[in-house]
């Protein structure tokens, strides 16, 4: 009946939230009676939740005045409260325990952390309790906060071996004009062999989130570049989540087909740790050539032309072209005091091995 076993779903504030920024249980009650019939059908589901900010910003209406750091964190600390609240009286209407999964972007940038909170969420996926996961606003209030909970949800998805995102927003998925045009249609596939089409989307943000659909189109490009499926679709038609996992599956949304090739779970991780780098390796354009190749290529010391930053062993770093352009990441394998003696040489070991490289 449905063609997954282990999916994650993204719910954005726009789908949780009424114009006036209070929760809207009757959506909340209808996703989770979703939810609850593909998790009784043997889906393993990942919630990925949005609403905590704005639940309660409705909640608390009347406030001192505050600044926009002070404001988030109180609203945050109280309309989790109300979020979570809710999830666990309608799933429990249906038998159903879910848990909370609050998380900061910082517990992703070691792969300790990373490993703690995979560890979570497969203990509770074992033992039938559904995880919501949110970023922890209370705390996340400075330049490591996610960009939204788009890029949180693909970090989720890819980190839990999801083998699809299912990304829920208050329209049917990306158009390739305005969606408020009616001459504009909703793109329903997008795969490698498409090109760019970014230049076509509304970069506005939604009302209550902090991100919009370009946030959402880049987003599910990585993670289907890691071999999940990603789907951008509408959280407020009925019966939307049982209709998409459906095998043959007709509802209009916009799907982002998989990558072919298998991800290993360290590349996975080092491919969202970008934010996280502590240092910039420049290589020549033989060494460009060479790992940019379809053959397995580490990076070596003599294909390096400098380094910048401080770092230390298992650290991640950026790696950058002979024209200063961005290739990707990777988990360096000594000290930049190290690395920087071993520019040029030939003979030593990789700075970065392959297993531990990604590339854009």
């Amino acid at each position: 009946m449905y063609k997954y076993k282990r999916i994650a779903i993204k719910i954005g504030s726009n789908v949780l939230t009424r114009k006036d920024g209070t929760l809207d249980f009757t959506r909340m009650s209808s996703l989770t009676d979703q939810i609850a019939e593909l998790h009784k059908s043997g889906l393993e589901v990942i919630i990925i939740s949005s609403g905590a900010v704005a639940s309660g910003r409705s909640e608390l209406k009347k406030h001192q005045k505050l600044d926009s750091v002070s404001a988030r964190q109180l609203f945050s600390a109280v309309g989790q409260a109300k979020l979570i609240n809710r999830y666990y009286e309608l799933f429990r209407d249906h038998g159903i325990a879910c848990g909370q999964v609050l998380t900061m972007k910082e517990n992703f940038a070691t792969r300790r952390h990373y490993l703690n909170q995979k560890h979570c969420m497969d203990v509770m996926l074992e033992n039938k309790v559904i995880p919501i996961v949110n970023e922890n606003d209370t705390i996340s209030v400075t330049e490591l906060m996610f960009t939204d909970n788009d890029e949180l949800s693909g970090l989720i998805a890819t980190m839990m071996n999801a083998e699809a995102l299912i990304i829920l927003s208050n329209i049917d998925g990306i158009y390739n004009g305005n969606p408020a045009d009616p001459g504009s249609q909703v793109i329903t596939e997008i795969n490698h062999s498409k090109p760019d089409i970014s230049k076509y989307i509304q970069t506005g943000k939604s009302s209550f989130g902090r991100g919009g659909m370009l946030t959402k189109y880049n987003i599910a490009r990585k993670v289907a570049d890691e071999g999940i499926e990603v789907i951008i679709a509408n959280g407020k038609r009925d019966n939307i989540l049982p209709d998409l996992a459906a095998t043959g599956s007709r509802v209009v949304c916009t799907r982002f087909s998989p990558s072919g090739k298998p991800t290993s779970s360290v590349k996975k991780w080092i491919a969202h740790s970008e934010g996280f780098a502590k240092g910039e390796i420049h290589i020549n354009e033989g060494a460009c050539i060479a790992m940019t190749s379809t053959k397995a290529t580490s990076l070596l010391p003599i294909g390096v032309t400098r380094i910048e930053g401080e770092f230390e062993k298992d650290d991640i770093v950026k790696i950058f072209n002979h024209n200063g352009d961005a290739i990707g990441v990777g988990r360096i394998g000594c000290d930049s005091e190290t690395a920087r003696a071993k520019i040029g040489k030939q003979g030593s070991r990789p700075l970065i091995h392959y297993d531990y490289l990604y590339l854009d």
